[in-house]
């Protein structure tokens, strides 16, 4: 029923904004003037067509061929087609991403219940509409864009994983890939993190007990019942009926991020090395899709498909710091409250002076990340259109001294998130989470807010935030900032001196 329920109410958005954005803005903007044309050649059926224009693989556009597949028929007995495509239209190729953001409100529900069943099917529900509105994915629901469609395979490929039906979860992130082919990274962080959840219970059940087979439990951090991982030594494990068992992890006593790491690592380097072959033969279809990409990536001769000389890989560590602060601003609720501020700061205390230290190499790094790395790129600097443009040219460049001004703000930024995570998770999951947003962003030379929202739910679905005032106030600030930004797409246009056309300010 819960799943239902969250169905309707993410219905209740999805359906009259869609009408309204397809009444007002009937024809393609801004990147739908690439990707409507080609979903529309494939309506055709003609597959050889390809826009040089477009980076990203055609995983979209084979998923619209779906969607219209299955409105074909009803379409048909409304008013006769003569052609598949015919109902190709901007509207109906849209309406996939409205299908898709039910489908993904549903599949954040599975994981947080998965992950936190204690919760209850209230504040889970709860929880999933309010990230069912973060601005940077629900604003993209409404477009052609490729953005729902790759957080929703990501999603569902973590989901899947979680239930230890690895094969699954492989199929659907390969599929992610194809969508949008920097979530090989999400592949490969999926695939790690079982890894290591693995290993560490591996070596948690070892300190117990000397036998070596040992049935590891992939559902760890809230474990209630589960069917053991298919290795072929195994010997049952009683499952720990709490709502906190979980790995070891940091907590709020941890005196370092550093402490504990080499003895996590460790942990898995001898799992690896005593399950070698059972890790293997599960984790083997993460291998295939891997090597799937390295042989696209060969005879592609880049990651991008094309526009190759606008999308270079650059090296732009700023972006991580950017992600930070974005995240952070994103639950402010959560982030900036006094008995926050005052917990991270009596772990600083406590853990000096190596927190001096880790602070003045991270303030180094910061510096050093902002003046050599801060990329402009000339879409950036000419196109008004997007509202990084002006947090640029009014924030960050407004004087010179202020994107360093910025550098302990992003600090906090990132101190805040390791310390919310550190809290439930351990301490090698959190950098690979960091290693995973950094492969991601830091080769972007584009300042994309909607490139941080796949990094951004695995931060949240992993915290172990459960006052509802906070979700309920962060509710309430993504409603403020989605009506803000909706009303100046639709109704304050503006036009240019040197093109045509109406222009529409958009994320």
């Amino acid at each position: 029923m819960g799943k239902l329920a969250l169905a309707a109410i993410v219905s209740s958005w999805v359906i009259p904004i869609t009408i309204i954005v397809n009444h007002i803005v009937p024809e393609p903007y801004m990147d739908e003037i690439f990707h409507i044309p080609q979903a529309q050649q494939y309506c055709k059926g003609n597959f050889r067509s390809w826009d040089p224009m477009i980076t990203t693989p055609p995983g979209l556009y084979y998923l619209s061929l779906a969607h219209i597949a299955s409105l074909f028929p009803g379409f048909y007995c409304v008013e006769p087609a003569s052609s598949f495509f015919d109902i190709c239209s901007a509207s109906i190729l849209r309406s996939i991403n409205g299908v898709l953001a039910v489908i993904c409100s549903v599949i954040l529900y599975d994981i947080i219940i998965h992950l936190k069943p204690a919760l209850g099917d209230r504040k889970a529900m709860l929880h999933a509409v309010v990230l069912s509105l973060y601005p940077l994915h629900w604003f993209f629901t409404f477009l052609y864009y490729t953005d729902v469609a790759s957080v929703t395979a990501v999603l569902a490929m973590y989901l899947a994983s979680l239930k230890k039906n690895y094969w699954c979860s492989a199929l659907v992130g390969a599929f992610g890939v194809v969508v949008r082919q920097t979530n090989i990274i999400w592949v490969l962080f999926v695939a790690c993190t079982g890894i290591i959840d693995i290993s560490l219970m591996y070596g948690k059940g070892n300190s117990r007990t000397a036998k070596s087979d040992v049935s590891i439990e992939h559902d760890f951090t809230y474990a209630t019942s589960a069917k053991g991982l298919n290795l072929k030594r195994r010997k049952s494990v009683k499952t720990v009926n709490t709502a906190e068992h979980s790995l070891p992890r940091i907590n709020a006593s941890s005196p370092s991020l550093s402490s504990g790491l080499v003895d996590e690592i460790w942990a898995v380097l001898l799992t690896l090395w005593h399950m070698k072959w059972e890790l293997i033969i599960s984790f083997s279809p993460f291998l295939m899709v891997l090597m799937a990409f390295l042989v696209f990536v060969y005879l592609n001769g880049s990651i991008v498909l094309g526009a190759k000389e606008a999308h270079a890989v650059t090296p732009h560590f700023a972006q991580i710091l950017y992600f930070s602060l974005v995240s952070v601003l994103a639950q402010a609720p959560m982030h900036f409250t006094f008995t926050h501020a005052v917990d991270m700061f009596q772990l600083f205390w406590r853990s000096r002076p190596l927190s001096y230290i880790q602070m003045f190499l991270a303030l180094i790094a910061g510096i050093f990340s902002v003046h050599f790395f801060s990329v402009a790129h000339p879409y950036l600097l000419a196109d008004n259109r997007h509202y990084p443009f002006y947090l640029w040219r009014k924030v960050i460049m407004a004087h010179w001294s202020i994107r360093y001004l910025l550098v302990p703000v992003y600090m906090y930024s990132w101190l805040s998130i390791i310390h919310m995570l550190g809290k439930v998770r351990s301490k090698l999951w959190i950098l690979a989470h960091f290693l995973a947003t950094a492969a991601v962003l830091v080769p972007t030379p584009l300042i994309e807010f909607r490139y941080y929202t796949i990094p951004f739910y695995f931060f949240v679905l992993h915290c172990n935030i459960r006052d509802d005032q906070h979700w309920l106030l962060t509710g309430m600030l993504y409603v403020g900032v989605n009506i803000f930004t909706m009303l100046m797409f639709l109704f304050r246009p503006f036009h240019w001196d040197h093109e045509p056309g109406i222009q529409r300010f958009i994320w």
